[in-house]
């Protein structure tokens, strides 16, 4: 039996036989089968967040008494070992991917790549600090309530300026161990005097533990430009990185395979380690639903109305082929974590060229964050709305761009924006301690805003890509394309 009915008809106009295939209920079965298969993944992700959020409700109300802090490390054990199985792909990943990519281009083309890929980052960054200041000014959520205080983290909280943090940020683009950056970031630390004025502190320094992403960005693009210069000679380390790139690619398609149970242990962790919901729906409500409007408007409107506007193609097929990216990154709340999920979802489902996803991605992660930004501001005049401290128009200016440079300087690891807050909140001249009224709900946000941050990215690469096309169809005719993963 066959799938198909063929009729055939004749063309009065030019002779050819024209055959029109009629689909049997059969067929469209195998079409939704073949369908399944292909989001089984991200069906499986998304089931594992759900799970997670009714597995944490369940522990929590099933339990008498309040949970430990032992007790919850137990339940993210699992979901703590999937964080680390990603996060150790960041470092070969972002290296790799980036020298690969530039020394397979043009460097013509790799100029003109970066410029178009920094100026839509800047744009879409700036855009959505905008979009955020005209909620929060509109809604006024810090007129609704009372005063919210938690207890603040000494870990989240330090004395900084905002001339300290943008200096922090420059240096931290030139390394001074290109070894050491792959561990730590340098900050500078200000030693309390007499003195009740900050800027006559004592300055000094320190380094503290984490990947300094911006650096390692700046180092690979130097060497990928390197290599494209020396053609032949730089062949050979060319291929290794672009071999390495490929394995690494292959060991993420094995640990994504993960994520669903280990998304799942990560969430219920978080359902656990929350109080309570009447933070969420009482004083820090009007608050919560206006950072998640902010983040809807620039997810679901803002960028795929530019994607469209660019490119003719429908936005929405691109936000569904990235649907196990979406997932990752709300589950690890790490958009450098969700890194190798995101390039594979470009590459195998948007059909991207993988030289433009391996270049743009990583510098999207450094430097593109939409929904950090949008976060930032809002969070800075909702605290000064809450404290009765009335904004100038020359203060919403200065919060837009502070938050802008702030979000830039942002790591991709899971609440960077509170630190980065500080600098915020000192272009409003508001102490640092004020991030506090905020941390009730900032673990549910900060997953959030990583979801918007790693759709803005993805975006960018998908303009960019449809920007470069005639360009790369140039190169294709001198150098071979760099293969993509199995």
């Amino acid at each position: 039996m066959t799938d198909t009915k063929v009729s055939r008809r004749s063309s009065l106009s030019n002779g050819i036989a024209e055959f029109q295939i009629e689909e049997t209920p059969e067929k469209n079965k195998n079409k939704c089968l073949g369908c399944l298969r292909t989001n089984l993944l991200t069906l499986l992700t998304v089931g594992g967040v759900v799970a997670g959020v009714a597995l944490g409700f369940i522990l929590k109300e099933t339990s008498s008494s309040p949970w430990t802090q032992r007790e919850i490390m137990y339940v993210n054990f699992v979901g703590d070992l999937f964080l680390r199985m990603l996060k150790s792909l960041i470092l070969p990943l972002i290296i790799s991917s980036l020298i690969s990519a530039i020394a397979n281009l043009d460097l013509s083309l790799s100029g003109r790549v970066a410029r178009r890929a920094v100026l839509f980052y800047l744009t879409t960054t700036f855009c959505s600090v905008v979009l955020g200041i005209i909620l929060v000014v509109s809604i006024r959520p810090g007129h609704r309530g009372g005063d919210e205080e938690h207890e603040a983290d000494p870990n989240d909280i330090r004395n900084t300026t905002t001339v300290d943090t943008l200096l922090d940020l420059v240096r931290n683009m030139v390394p001074s161990n290109i070894v050491q950056a792959a561990i730590q970031q340098y900050r500078t630390v200000l030693i309390p005097t007499n003195s009740n004025d900050i800027y006559e502190w004592k300055v000094s320094s320190e380094t503290i533990d984490g990947m300094n992403i911006l650096g390692l960005v700046v180092f690979s693009a130097l060497l990928g430009v390197a290599l494209a210069r020396l053609r032949d000679e730089g062949k050979p380390l060319a291929k290794f990185f672009q071999s390495l790139m490929t394995s690494m690619m292959t060991i993420t398609t094995w640990v994504i395979w993960l994520s669903p149970v280990g998304i799942l242990f990560l969430v219920a962790s978080k359902i656990l380690e929350m109080e309570s919901l009447d933070v969420l729906l009482g004083k820090l409500g009007f608050y919560f639903i206006t950072v998640v409007l902010g983040l809807f408007i620039q997810g679901f409107v803002v960028l795929p109305l530019l994607y469209l506007i660019m490119t003719r193609k429908n936005p929405m097929s691109f936000i569904s082929n990235l649907g196990q990216a979406l997932v990752t990154a709300f589950g690890t709340a790490s958009s450098s974590a969700t890194l190798p999920v995101a390039i594979q979802c470009l590459e195998e489902k948007s059909k991207l060229d993988p030289r433009i996803v391996r270049f743009c991605l990583p510098i999207g992660v450094t430097i593109n964050m939409d929904g950090t930004a949008l976060y930032e501001a809002v969070a800075a005049i909702f605290i000064a709305q809450v404290r009765g401290i009335s904004l100038s128009i020359g203060h919403l200016i200065a919060i837009s761009i502070t938050a802008t440079a702030a979000s830039i300087g942002a790591a991709g690891i899971p609440q960077a924006g509170l630190v980065t807050m500080v600098m915020v909140l000192d272009t409003v001249g508001l102490p640092a301690e004020d991030v506090s009224l905020i941390l009730a709900i900032d673990w549910l946000l900060d997953r959030l805003r990583t979801t918007i941050n790693v759709m803005g990215d993805s975006f960018g690469a998908g303009i960019v890509h449809h920007l470069s096309k005639k360009d790369l169809e140039k190169l294709d005719d001198t150098i071979p394309d760099i293969p993509v993963h199995p």
